[in-house]
């Protein structure tokens, strides 16, 4: 009887615990908000301000290296009969500032295919320091015949790069799943050493 009495005692601390828990964790959310916009520390907090007839303004990013410009060129080749394609040949871009290129793609043939892509960096040095943020070629996608499909890779370049190279080449090797994954293109290997070079 002493031993049922104790189990109720102990299961009531439990339940209590419990509630206080997710009473914490519910209050979470409002607290950080809170502690947030009073100390600045998290910028998202200050764009979800609303004045009405003002649009919010987020601080600028302060790691984009404004001194600096990089050409971004988009090389895509195909293992196929299929289209494939950068929407743009080329961009400039400062090191530490997110951009973002489309990449269309068509099934040509009269059949369902699965594709995937694989990419490959000139110079191979910038490989380390092109941090692709989004990137269709982390999937693999299935196309019916005719299908098209655009697709977004998001990237950033490390500000660490280093200061000698002003021209990235990312080349996408677009191929069918099952067919045995393709090299990197030559013409991205060979031009590497070039690439870097100059100022």
């Amino acid at each position: 009887m002493n031993l049922q009495r104790l189990n109720r005692q102990m299961l009531g601390k439990l339940a209590v615990v419990t509630a206080g828990m997710f009473a914490f964790g519910y209050a979470l959310v409002p607290l950080y908000k809170s502690i947030c916009e009073l100390t600045g520390i998290n910028v998202l907090a200050l764009g979800e301000q609303s004045i009405p007839g003002v649009k919010a303004r987020l601080p600028a990013n302060t790691q984009v290296d404004m001194s600096r410009t990089i050409t971004v060129e988009f090389d895509a080749n195909s293992r196929g009969v299929w289209d494939f394609k950068p929407a743009k040949r080329s961009v400039q871009v400062h090191p530490g500032e997110l951009t973002t290129v489309m990449y269309e793609f068509q099934n040509t043939q009269n059949r369902r295919m699965a594709a995937q892509a694989i990419p490959s960096y000139a110079p191979q040095q910038a490989q380390a320091h092109f941090n692709k943020v989004e990137c269709f070629c982390f999937n693999q996608y299935t196309l019916e015949p005719g299908e098209k499909k655009s697709w977004p890779v998001a990237f950033v370049i490390d500000p660490k790069l280093a200061k000698d190279v002003n021209t990235i080449t990312l080349s996408y090797t677009f191929f069918e799943v099952g067919s045995g994954t393709p090299p990197a293109p030559l013409a991205a290997v060979k031009a590497a050493p070039l690439l870097g070079q100059g100022s």
